[in-house]
């Protein structure tokens, strides 16, 4: 098959979507398929890339580490008639998203959208955080679901949030895929020589984008706690972003800064080797569809403390692979639970690494892509009708013009409820 794919985050930018994107992509391309992905161009973006068309974007945008492309490129219609796709799938309900659902329309294509994100929760990127804004936001990405034809939800949770939210369209449930054997091969010892910790102190670990909508500000005075009772402990981040200096100016006013270490974005085996470095996983997220990174964690042996949000629930079970809290758990509770990680004997630190593994290895590449492809060829062959008879350039021409009529719609429809929203709160 050929395949597709509309992204406004990819490479160079570093989050789940972009790794995600990139992950299924070289999977899909390993099974025999071609992939063409549509993606917002970066400055950091290399010149020469092989099946990825850039279109223009603004850059950092509102100050995130975000690349928002504009949409309208006449290269995109050249390039999709060389590539003559057979399915388009969605990876944002916005922007690209809107492309990929004409370019699906125009061409009577089946369109799969990947519900990778809590849009609503995202809204400090565009202004003050608001009840009227979060519900226009939710029900944009609802309305779009509704507009393409099947849903990848990365986890449960996220499909019965989404049905929740009345969203009529198939969904199944198709977690990210990691590369199990990338994360075997870390070595435990090779980073923690070169911070100057030794192989008996405890670290605390974390990875990801530093974010404000990543609860960052909890973890970090959790993690405060647990160092000022554990001498012996360390805090280990890998990543960066907007909250990486209000991270650092509480560790700093703890006193701490002797014993954490902000990486910045590491990649790679070098990657492999943070998450070997680790004694536990700290993960507070609350803003998750699927915690791409406690997988990742896992596969390293890893035992993860999260707290019981969407994404998260359906990868730790307490006592056997690390522990979750309540989702209102103060830090000092949090605090309390890597105090319990640290606690346990050789063989019960023992036990919850090697249950970590294997809930890893129900997330292979492998298996999830294959999921991914028999998706895609279920929804091929329920278009092929269409396909057949739309041979026409009025045709298309005019199924275009119906989508565009249903993004409008969906627009309108999600502005009347946030109105409706406000109207509400105001009473």
């Amino acid at each position: 098959m050929n395949i597709v794919m509309f992204t406004n985050t990819f490479s160079p930018h570093v989050g789940g979507v972009a790794h995600s994107v990139a992950s299924l992509s070289e999977m899909l391309r390993e099974l025999g398929h071609a992939v063409l992905i549509v993606a917002p161009d970066y400055a950091e973006a290399a010149r020469s890339e092989s099946d990825i068309l850039r279109v223009p974007a603004i850059q950092n945008f509102n100050g995130s580490d975000f690349s928002v492309p504009i949409p309208f490129t006449r290269s995109l219609e050249k390039t999709l008639n060389a590539f003559e796709p057979d399915v388009v799938h969605s990876h944002h309900p916005f922007l690209l998203g809107d492309t990929a659902l004409r370019t699906a329309a125009s061409r009577a294509l089946p369109t799969i959208f990947t519900y990778h994100t809590r849009y609503e929760l995202y809204g400090h990127y565009v202004a003050q955080d608001a009840p009227v804004l979060q519900r226009l936001v939710l029900s944009l990405a609802a309305g779009y679901c509704d507009l393409c034809d099947h849903i990848i939800a990365p986890t449960h949770s996220i499909a019965d949030l989404l049905r929740h939210h009345d969203v009529t369209k198939p969904i199944t449930t198709i977690p990210t895929g990691i590369d199990l054997a990338r994360f075997a091969d870390g070595d435990r010892l090779r980073l923690r020589s070169r911070l100057g910790i030794v192989e008996t102190d405890f670290i605390v670990g974390h990875v990801g984008r530093l974010a404000p909508e990543k609860n960052l500000t909890y973890l970090t005075e959790a993690v405060c706690l647990f160092l000022l009772q554990n001498e012996r402990a360390h805090f280990v981040v890998a990543g960066d972003g907007a909250s990486a200096s209000e991270m650092r100016r509480m560790l700093d006013e703890a006193g701490l800064q002797d014993r954490c270490h902000l990486l910045g974005v590491v990649e790679g085996a070098d990657l492999a080797d943070v998450y070997a470095a680790m004694d536990v996983f700290a993960f507070s997220s609350r803003s998750e569809t699927q915690g791409l990174v406690l997988v990742e964690a896992m596969a390293t042996g890893v035992p993860v403390v999260g707290l019981d949000e969407p994404g998260v629930r359906e990868v730790v079970r307490t006592g056997k692979n690390g522990y979750l809290l309540s989702a209102d758990a103060s830090p000092g509770q949090f605090s309390k639970a890597l105090a319990r990680v640290r606690a346990l004997t050789p063989p019960g630190r023992a036990a919850l690494q090697e249950e970590a593994r294997l809930t890893a290895a129900s997330y292979s590449q492998s298996s999830t892509a294959q999921q991914t492809v028999d998706l895609y060829s279920h929804a091929v062959a329920s278009h092929a009708g269409a396909r057949a008879t739309r041979t026409r350039s009025f045709e298309a021409t005019l199924e275009g013009l119906k989508q565009e009529w249903r993004i409008l719609a969906n627009l309108a429809n999600a502005v009347k409820d946030a109105v409706a929203t406000r109207s509400d709160s105001t009473k």
